[in-house]
């Protein structure tokens, strides 16, 4: 029997809707959202992948694993981004080809095969409806559709194409057919491929993508987080960049990183370009994402005090998102008091009292598939001190200073070096450092990157374009310790918003969310919805 993912998918099943958000056995679609993206929107995705693949090709993509809570238990549901941006389809055991080209079958022809998971009316009372093959067909708009188990005998040798795919999955459970491990087998032996180590090659990816020889030291230390892994040992070009992490080095792998990772490269190039620019439907959905979580933070500056947990300023949040709609959040909700707040992905959110400190919250919601990034820093207390005033100060004037530059043509490389310029310039003003480069040592993070379907969403990282979405969010944390006064130890700032970028000029999409210190004080004054709230003590 399949796992009943979380207390909510029960909630979910006797309301009358699964988890994947699918009507349930009334096929009454009157009492649910009206703003998913549609049919349409996906199939011209497809076509647009179509006119980048080469002649020959076949593009494949696999749903996401399933991933196990707690014994019988798992999480909640999260579909594979690329699966659901090219087909809408969000449940897991799936597989789907994309063929550049029209394939002739008899007297008919296809350019696209979709596998997916099998209706079963005993597992669907306990999680809720599954579209199965008509359902696909009738609410997603394919038309060769199949179950999963299918796919074993269906007439196709994926050794004439040239593959396209991601990084495969890992895969728990059995053999089954139908089950994702199934079908990952399945092409890798019909297709003649070779999986490797899924971590591994994500990271490779990311150094290809975004390293250069400013930030290479960071990417250094990630590396070295993952040498208890064997396929990091042995990876020749982790070898390499650890023994001379050099630019030179750098450079050489980017030459070969095509050769490296074929597939998954190809794969993640297209994707990527593809992603990195939204489209009128995706924007709407991303400003609605984002307007949500502005209001939340609004709402947790309103609410605070001395005397609440960083879990419940969580909860205050994670409510508003409810309330608006958002099914979830785009990542793990940060809220960090003091020195908490220096912590840059503090997950723990367990301070039974923020004290009269800074609380920075890095919070965002996720509303159809698309995540906000908005991150907020006030005192919990409602005044800034001098001292936390003084390096608040600091990055709003770097953020202010990024604004500027945030239009298309315009270099990410500048736009950080923009940044980084004010703050070391702000942090030598104080005394706090004695030398420009040493910003890193309080500013260890870079101040953007792309915002989507994934936090961290795919696109380029050359030159901003038009209608791309993407974080400002400079920072600096001295955590006790740091050799400076001990009056600026565990002050921690972040101030992160959600821009679109256009040709001249951008859109600040966050602007709900109180940024000036000055209006941070005043709205913290404010009165809250949550001050009446009559809670019961616990016996």
């Amino acid at each position: 029997m399949k796992r009943i993912s979380t207390l909510l998918s029960i909630v979910v099943f006797v309301c009358g809707f699964s988890y994947s958000g699918y009507a349930q056995t009334d096929n009454s679609t009157d009492n649910l959202p009206s703003d998913n993206l549609t049919p349409a929107f996906h199939a011209e995705r497809r076509q647009a992948l179509r006119a980048l693949m080469p002649p020959h090709s076949v593009v494949v993509i696999f749903s996401y694993p399933e991933e196990v809570f707690s014994r019988d238990v798992d999480y909640t549901y999260h579909p594979n981004p690329d699966l659901y941006y090219f087909s809408g389809y969000k449940e897991p055991n799936s597989v789907l080809f994309i063929f550049k080209d029209v394939q002739p079958d008899g007297d008919s022809s296809y350019n696209e095969l979709f596998f997916v998971q099998h209706r079963d009316p005993s597992a669907e009372q306990w999680t809720g409806k599954r579209l199965g093959v008509e359902g696909v067909k009738a609410s997603l708009g394919f038309k060769r559709v199949y179950n999963g188990e299918d796919l074993q005998n269906f007439p196709i040798d994926l050794k004439k194409y040239t593959v396209i795919y991601d990084y495969l999955p890992d895969t728990l459970g059995d053999l089954s057919a139908g089950s994702l491990k199934s079908l990952v087998s399945q092409v890798i032996k019909n297709a003649g491929l070779v999986k490797t180590d899924e971590a591994l090659n994500a990271l490779l990816y990311r150094i290809y993508m975004r390293a250069n020889k400013d930030n290479l030291p960071r990417f250094i230390t990630i590396i070295k987080s993952h040498l208890n892994s064997e396929a990091f040992k042995k990876n020749f070009w982790i070898k390499a960049l650890l023994a001379n992490p050099d630019s030179t080095t750098l450079a050489d792998f980017k030459k070969n990183y095509s050769v490296i990772v074929a597939g998954p490269i190809a794969f993640n190039n297209y994707t990527g370009e593809m992603r990195g620019i939204k489209t009128p439907e995706e924007i709407h959905l991303i400003k609605k994402s984002v307007e949500i979580s502005s209001i939340a933070h609004t709402q947790a500056m309103k609410a605070v005090n001395p005397a609440m947990s960083e879990r419940e300023l969580e909860g205050i949040m994670l409510y508003v998102h409810k309330k608006y709609g958002a099914e979830d959040e785009g990542y793990a909700p940060i809220v960090g008091a003091g020195a908490d707040g220096c912590i840059l992905h503090y997950e723990d959110n367990s301070a039974l009292t923020v004290k009269n400190q800074l609380v920075l919250m890095d919070v965002g919601a996720m509303y159809h598939g698309y995540s906000a990034d908005v991150t907020r820093t006030f005192p919990a207390n409602g005044k800034f001190s001098e001292e936390q005033k003084a390096i608040y100060q600091i990055v709003y004037d770097a953020q202010e200073e990024a604004f500027k530059y945030c239009r298309e043509g315009v270099s990410f490389d500048s736009l950080e070096a923009k940044t980084t310029q004010v703050l070391a310039a702000g942090l030598l003003r104080l005394g706090l450092i004695n030398n420009a480069k040493d910003v890193k040592k309080y500013y260890p993070h870079g101040m953007t990157h792309h915002l989507g379907l994934d936090v961290h969403d795919k696109g380029s990282y050359d030159k901003l374009k038009e209608n791309m979405v993407i974080t400002v969010e400079p920072g600096i944390y001295i955590p006790a310790g740091s050799p400076v006064d001990k009056k600026w130890w565990n002050i921690g700032v972040r101030i992160e918003d959600d821009v679109l970028i256009g040709k001249d000029g951008y859109t600040l999409l966050s602007a709900d969310a109180p940024r000036k210190w000055q209006d941070i004080e005043k709205t913290i004054a404010e009165e809250s919805i949550f001050d009446k709230g009559n809670f019961p003590a616990l016996k």
